[in-house]
C-alpha cells in the first residue's frame, strides 16, 4: 500500500483487532527468543555454575478435574472419538512469523539443565475474534513486548486452528510459574513456563470483547474441539490432568484473567468420556 491510497476497510479491521489484541497480549513472551548460552557458561562444570532464581511463592494449583473412570455419554464419546481422528490427520499449520515463537532451551540462563518436553497445558482466550489473534501472530514483531503466539486456536464453532508444532516454545505466558516451577531463559528478567508449557487459546464469544470480570461463555462446539486437542496433547506427552491450568494462575503480574466464565464441568464431562481422567 503507497502512501497516496486510503486503506481498505477490511485493513482497517485488521490493525484495529491486532493493536485490541495487543493490550491482552502484553508481554506474553518470556524475553528469551534471541537469548543463547556463551559458550564458557554452558561448559561450566555443574558445581561451577551459578543457581538459577527460585520463582516467587506462588498458592498451589488446585485442578477442578476430578479423577473418574464412568463413560457417561457413549454417544458423546464416538463424536469426540471422531474429532480426535480429524484432527490427527488434518492438514498443516498457519505459518507463525519467526519473531514470535523460539526453540526449547536444554539449557537455562545460568547453564543448568533444564527439560524441554511439554509438561504442562495452559489454556487462554483471545478476547477478540480468532482473525484477529491470526493476524498478531503471522505479523513480524521486532519489539519484545509485541511477540506471541500458541500452539492452537479454537474459534467459536469448534474449528480448531494449528499454529506452532508443540516442539516449538510459545510465547504465551511471560513472568509466569506453575506451582513454583519456571525457566529462567535471559538473566536480566524473570522465568517463565514457556519452555515447559504448551499454550491453547478459545475465541472469546462478542459480549467478551472488554475488560468485564466474565461473558456469556463458550460453546458446546470449543468445549468438544478443546477436549480433543487436550487429548492430543496428553497422549503424545503423558501430560496428566492435574497440569492443564489457566493463563490466569501461571500470571505472576496479576493482570490477567482468562479464560473467563470457563465452565470446568463441561471440560470435565468430555475428557472423562474419552477416558482421560481415568
Amino acid at each position: 500500500m503507497t502512501a497516496s491510497k486510503s486503506p481498505t476497510p477490511l485493513l482497517f479491521l485488521a490493525s484495529f483487532g491486532l493493536l485490541a489484541l495487543g493490550t491482552i497480549f502484553w508481554w506474553a513472551r518470556d524475553t528469551g527468543s534471541s537469548f543463547s548460552l556463551a559458550p564458557s557458561l554452558a561448559n561450566l562444570p555443574a558445581a561451577m555454575r551459578q543457581a538459577a532464581p527460585v520463582a516467587p511463592a506462588q498458592a498451589d494449583w488446585i485442578s477442578p478435574l476430578r479423577r473418574s473412570c464412568d463413560v457417561l455419554d457413549q454417544k458423546q464419546r464416538q463424536h469426540l472419538q471422531m474429532l480426535l481422528a480429524d484432527l490427527r490427520q488434518s492438514p498443516g499449520r498457519v505459518r507463525v512469523d519467526p519473531s514470535n515463537y523460539g526453540e526449547r532451551f536444554r539449557q537455562d540462563a545460568f547453564g543448568n539443565p533444564v527439560d524441554p518436553t511439554p509438561q504442562l497445558v495452559v489454556l487462554h482466550e483471545t478476547v477478540y475474534g480468532i482473525a484477529s489473534a491470526i493476524n498478531t501472530f503471522v505479523t513480524k514483531h521486532p519489539r519484545d513486548h509485541d511477540q506471541v503466539s500458541y500452539h492452537a486456536l479454537i474459534g467459536g464453532d469448534g474449528a480448531v486452528i494449528k499454529l506452532l508444532d508443540p516442539s516449538k516454545r510459545a510465547f504465551g505466558a511471560g513472568n509466569s510459574a506453575f506451582n513454583g516451577q519456571w525457566v529462567v531463559t535471559n538473566p536480566n528478567v524473570g522465568g517463565s513456563i514457556n519452555n515447559f508449557g504448551l499454550h491453547v487459546s478459545l475465541e472469546t464469544p462478542l459480549d467478551g470483547e472488554d475488560n468485564d470480570s466474565e461473558h456469556s461463555g463458550y460453546s458446546a462446539a470449543q468445549y468438544d474441539a478443546l477436549a480433543v486437542v487436550l487429548a492430543e496433547w496428553m497422549a503424545r506427552f503423558q501430560i496428566r490432568p492435574e497440569k492443564i491450568t489457566t493463563h490466569k494462575y501461571v500470571d505472576l503480574g496479576g493482570e490477567r484473567s482468562d479464560p473467563r466464565s470457563f465452565n470446568w464441568q463441561a471440560l470435565q464431562e468430555r475428557l472423562q468420556n474419552l477416558g482421560l481422567l481415568c
